[in-house]
């Protein structure tokens, strides 16, 4: 008897709990909402919202993250930068770090270093590798990859992108989206459309042709879209025709929600929302960091006042906004809600593995290109040089710390002075001398190196003490070249340590010594972040491209 009052009670509890979800007669018969396909749970969560609750998803509550529907229990959405790395919490309403102690990361090698691999496999495990640990710090929304073409090498920011070949990037960016995603994490595609230049980023309008637009700015976006199944784009901060992208009619609801058939939602770069009836009515769907340039300031306490809430809700009840783009819109965010935060099946994660350790020195090894080698100079013979000369202020600079949305925060980070003196143990002897300073800075966001970088000596004096290390080496003089970090700019870093020789300074020595130091006969290894162009004459014997930026 109580054994049929104890099932009676369970089936009532089930049926109670059918009702709650949402289930009832239909084609799935009696199955509970939540247990349908993800396009009737959106639905179903999006009848039940209150005007106010769909306009509160559209727009952050933080510096990183979205409000959910707490009513409805649909959660919250966080975002991380960046493309190389998964970035150090930080605090709600600001861009210092929270100060937490678990949050450190692997860096990966700058996405550049990426595309030189030349190997989607590669690129399919820098997106498994880079998605474990953002699904590890229960992250939604991984705010990269950077598919922006090389238009030119100054753009500070080209570390980040996959290179200057539209084809090269449409099939490296393919695998990379659909590792990430594997793990309920969607990977963000920038920044749409035609952000080449860093200068002037946030009012440059964009004069392109239609021809050079789709065959060369837009393959790898349209390839992100259709064949790696993003879930999420974001807005450029420039102009094209007269109009921001990220809220854009042409890019967003012409070509790629129309055209492209994308069903993901469209996210704002941050700072670059402007105007609340562009935004609302061109395709924008979340906007993040208005009233802020998207690295140090911004208005705190600001969310509700975004174009995307208090503005926007007062045009929908006024009558001057579409309710079915509205619906649109939250529908979009649902959608990623549920392919994200309320994914049953992503896996647990991890975070700075020995496996993703192993993943980023194997990426990095691939992506290393040996533009020169005369005479087979490298690799070099420690057989026969007994003395290394290293020379220049990055052999020794941690390069993580700083850059934007690829500053990162590690365990330790290995410089190249310290690669090549554990290399040579033992072998040769290795001599170091800076001979130049360049950005001496190691704080950003509350994230510090603790590296002393201060110098005493003048310039005239480094590059005299360099070159007599040079002189000193047997065979092995050095040779490196590389862009020291821009303090609190995107364009200015990125993750990283990188394996050289010598790196030399951002301007060109001033001296005769100083122009044979940096413009010698041995092998050059080049540490850049873009495509090679540096102080590289033709006299170089070896010349080797590393654009790594690892642990």
């Amino acid at each position: 008897m109580k054994n049929k009052i104890l099932l009676k009670s369970l089936a009532g509890l089930c049926a109670l709990a059918a009702v709650a979800c949402g289930g009832g007669p239909g084609p799935q018969g009696s199955v509970a909402v939540y247990l349908q396909p993800i396009e009737k749970r959106v639905e179903d969560a999006l009848s039940r919202m209150t005007l106010e609750e769909k306009v509160a998803i559209l727009h952050a509550q933080s510096k990183f993250s979205s409000a959910g529907v707490p009513r409805l229990g649909i959660p919250e959405v966080w975002c991380t930068d960046g493309p190389h790395g998964i970035r150090p919490e930080v605090l709600w309403d600001e861009w210092d770090q929270a100060g937490w102690t678990n949050d450190s990361c692997t860096a990966f090698p700058a996405l550049t270093c990426l595309a030189a691999t030349w190997n989607p496999e590669m690129s399919a495990l820098y997106g498994k590798s880079i998605g474990e640990e953002a699904r590890y710090r229960e992250k939604d929304i991984l705010l990269g990859p950077g598919v922006n073409i090389y238009r030119t090498p100054l753009n500070g920011r080209n570390f980040e992108y996959m290179g200057e070949d539209p084809y090269l990037s449409s099939r490296m960016v393919v695998p990379y989206i659909e590792e990430v995603q594997k793990n309920g994490v969607a990977a963000c595609v920038k920044h749409f459309a035609l952000n080449n230049q860093e200068t002037h980023r946030h009012g440059i309008d964009v004069e392109v042709d239609d021809r050079a637009l789709n065959e060369i700015y837009l393959p790898a976006f349209k390839a992100a879209v259709q064949e790696g199944g993003a879930w999420a784009v974001m807005g450029a901060y420039n102009k094209y025709k007269g109009e921001h992208c990220c809220h854009n009619r042409y890019l967003l609801n012409d070509i790629l929600k129309r055209d492209w058939a994308f069903d993901g939602v469209v996210v704002s770069d941050w700072g670059g929302t402007h105007d609340t009836k562009q935004a609302a009515e061109n395709g924008l769907d979340m906007e993040f960091g208005s009233w802020t340039d998207g690295l140090s300031w911004g208005a705190s306490n600001a969310y509700d006042n975004y174009y995307l809430a208090a503005p926007y809700l007062d045009m929908l009840r006024k009558g001057e906004a579409s309710t079915a783009t509205l619906d649109d819109k939250a529908r979009r965010v649902l959608r990623l809600i549920f392919r994200t935060a309320m994914n049953t099946r992503k896996p647990f994660g991890s975070l700075n593995s020995p496996e993703h350790l192993a993943a980023a020195r194997r990426i990095a090894g691939e992506g290393m290109v040996l533009l020169k080698n005369e005479g087979g100079v490298l690799p070099i013979d420690l057989g026969r040089a007994k003395t290394i000369a290293v020379v220049g202020e990055n052999a020794i600079k941690m390069m993580t710390v700083g850059g934007g949305s690829s500053s990162l925060k590690v365990r330790h980070e290995y410089t190249p002075l310290e690669g090549i003196r554990a290399a040579a143990a033992g072998k040769a002897e290795v001599i170091y001398e800076r001979g130049y300073v360049g950005d001496v800075t190691g704080d950003y966001n509350g994230v510090k190196t603790g590296q002393d970088l201060s110098e005493s000596r003048s310039e005239a004096q480094l590059i005299a003490d360099a070159a007599a290390a040079a002189r000193k080496a047997d065979g092995v003089p050095p040779g490196a070249s590389g862009k020291p970090h821009a303090p609190k700019t995107d364009a200015g870093g990125g993750p990283g340590t990188q394996k050289h020789i010598r790196t030399a300074p951002r301007k060109a020595p001033r001296t005769r010594e100083a122009n044979d130091l940096f413009h010698t006969s041995t092998p050059t290894p080049n540490r850049r972040r873009s495509p090679a162009h540096g102080p590289h004459d033709g006299r170089q014997t070896g010349v080797l491209k590393n654009s790594v930026e690892r642990r």
